[in-house]
């Protein structure tokens, strides 16, 4: 079983823990970490985009000249797509883009992920995470401690100083162990854990 510092927030080691394998040191599959990120996503997109067709688009009710004898091409309506202003044809309408892969997929991706940030000395774990009052500052100034810029932070819980003091920081996000995912993990460089968040990670997902 792979084996971690833990470090306190001013950066100093004040133990060792050991990390499940199945979690942490999991075979890296990059062919299915892109497909869950693909899914969420296509899970976010609103897919209100809308154009109108010809029978929507305003006007147009009567025929523009008669249909024979004028020497022009005949036209039905100035609404059609070949007119200015007219509908448009095969485009975009509202749709959903939501897919799914299998729960065993996503798990695997989701180990795959984790144990990328091991492999690349990029996985921290602290001892707790706790701050007496909303700061900003201080949050960043814990940051700084651990030589951290962009991160992800995870806890058991989400503790609420900390989230008020993090979400104005530019590439640091905080969320709940149950909240992790592939596309988070992978966006940001380092990956912060807690222990309880460690033990947490390990009950709900193997």
């Amino acid at each position: 079983m792979p084996k971690v510092p833990v470090i306190n927030v001013n950066g100093d080691q004040v133990g060792e823990m050991e990390l499940s394998e199945r979690c942490f040191a999991a075979v890296l599959r990059p062919d299915l970490m892109h497909q869950v990120v693909r899914m969420q996503l296509a899970g976010a997109r609103l897919g209100t985009h809308k154009t109108k067709r010809r029978s929507e688009v305003r006007g147009g009710g009567r025929k523009p000249w008669r249909q024979k004898g004028t020497g022009r091409a005949r036209q039905g309506s100035i609404r059609s797509p070949q007119w200015k202003g007219g509908g448009v044809v095969f485009g975009p309408q509202p749709r959903d883009y939501k897919f799914t892969v299998p729960k065993k997929v996503r798990r695997l991706a989701l180990f795959s992920a984790l144990s990328s940030k091991l492999d690349e000395g990029k996985l921290v774990v602290l001892d707790q995470l706790q701050l007496n009052e909303v700061k900003t500052k201080h949050m960043a100034a814990l940051l700084q401690k651990l030589n951290l810029e962009q991160a992800l932070i995870v806890d058991a819980t989400r503790e609420s100083n900390v989230l008020l003091s993090s979400r104005n920081l530019p590439g640091v996000k905080y969320v709940a162990a149950n909240g992790i995912n592939v596309y988070d993990l992978l966006r940001h460089d380092h990956l912060v854990l807690t222990q309880a968040a460690v033990a947490r990670v390990e009950e709900v997902f193997v």
